[in-house]
């Protein structure tokens, strides 16, 4: 083909070449949904007849995911502000609420419920600890 000659196809070529693939494609796909659905409903059914209590398990282990979150995020967002901290000013805070007094942060997160920040002034790190 010389160069800038356009090959145009008619619709019905495009149709009989492209249908035999979307019909496999069709295919697979409900194969696939079909295979999935089988398997979670026997899991389902399983889980309702042993009464093994497996959404116990699962809000316990989303109660337990979500306290340690809450620790990363709130020891990370303070970290990220000593870090600031550390760079304008040429030191470590000498606690966390010269981050308040300075303005690097609004005010300091409260820690999860039974845990406390614990810093450390030589290192600059802060920490979410057990009371």
């Amino acid at each position: 083909m010389p160069n800038g000659t356009r090959v145009t196809l008619e619709p019905a070529v495009i149709m009989r070449l492209a249908l035999p693939h979307l019909i496999v494609v069709a295919g697979l796909l409900f194969c696939g949904c079909k295979k999935q659905d089988s398997a979670s409903e026997s899991t389902n059914t399983n889980a309702a007849s042993s009464g093994s209590g497996s959404s116990g398990d699962y809000f316990g282990a989303m109660t337990k995911a979500k306290k340690a979150a809450e620790k990363t995020v709130g020891a990370a967002g303070v970290n990220q502000a000593i870090g600031m901290f550390q760079a304008q000013e040429g030191r470590n805070p000498a606690n966390l609420d010269e981050l308040v007094t300075k303005r690097y942060l609004p005010n300091i997160p409260p820690p999860p419920a039974g845990m406390k920040y614990d810093y450390n002034p030589q290192t600059g790190q802060a920490r979410v600890v057990p009371q």
